[in-house]
């Protein structure tokens, strides 16, 4: 197993913990807004998160109808750094750059699903994903993305090498975690002219055996967060590893 390492220019951009849940019926949004009451003081901004469905109907000709719902509500700290979701299918807790430490990252969303989950008694969880979304700015010029990427598109020799742009998704499964890793990797728009902005998208997603007891599932949780760093550390080069110390 390789070693953790600590970066002084952290490239994570979006941290994410998302827990999607069974509910019963008799759970409304209604209740979700009394999460509110227990967190404004940290999070004391509220924004309504709709849903939008639409219908074509018609035999000989086509109608277009749309309608929208309200499916829970976001909450944000006053930084809007840190972001709450309370959801009738499910929670999640994001916090944006800077992303300092991996404890804070995950007391804090303990906290909260804790107060959530408290209000909406869940039949059972059906979904868990530990994300991470993060930034390379590899500086130019460089010849080629392996100077600074393990993974990166192969280009057919009969094709010109250069590349302004590339979208590249993995679905790996990952057995021993009952899960599966959704690596995207795509070139984005820089934030100055001298640098090649790469995401690195981690996204490990378990969709059974998600366990109920509290304990269990933040040991699971613990797992996934450990595996993700081994995942970053497998995608880049010491050259990348470099510009983030």
């Amino acid at each position: 197993m390789q070693k953790t390492r600590h970066y002084s220019r952290s490239p994570i951009t979006q941290a994410v913990i998302d827990l999607q849940i069974e509910l019963s019926n008799d759970v409304t949004v209604e209740h979700l807004s009394d999460l509110h009451l227990q967190v404004q003081a940290d999070y004391p901004q509220c924004q309504n998160l709709l849903v939008f469905q639409g219908q074509i109907m018609g035999v000989t000709k086509v109608e277009e109808t749309a309608s929208q719902s309200l499916m829970g509500y976001g909450f944000f700290s006053r930084d809007r750094k840190q972001i709450v979701q309370a959801r009738r299918d499910g929670f999640s807790f994001t916090r944006l750059a800077p992303y300092e430490r991996w404890e804070n990252f995950r007391d804090e969303a303990q906290r909260l699903w804790r107060i959530y989950r408290s209000l909406t008694t869940p039949n059972r969880l059906t979904r868990l994903s530990l994300r991470y979304i993060n930034r390379l700015d590899l500086p130019l010029p460089f010849e080629d993305f392996k100077e600074y990427l393990r993974t990166v598109p192969e280009v057919s020799f009969d094709l010109p090498q250069a590349l302004s742009g590339y979208f590249l998704q993995l679905q790996i499964p990952y057995p021993e975690l009952t899960g599966i890793l959704v690596l995207n990797q795509a070139i984005i728009p820089p934030p100055k002219a001298e640098v090649v902005s790469v995401l690195v998208d981690i996204d490990l997603v378990r969709e059974e055996d998600i366990p109920n007891d509290e304990i269990q599932l933040w040991e699971l949780i613990e797992q996934y967060h450990a595996q993700s760093i081994q995942i970053f550390e497998s995608c880049i080069t010491d050259r990348s590893r470099e510009l983030m110390i």
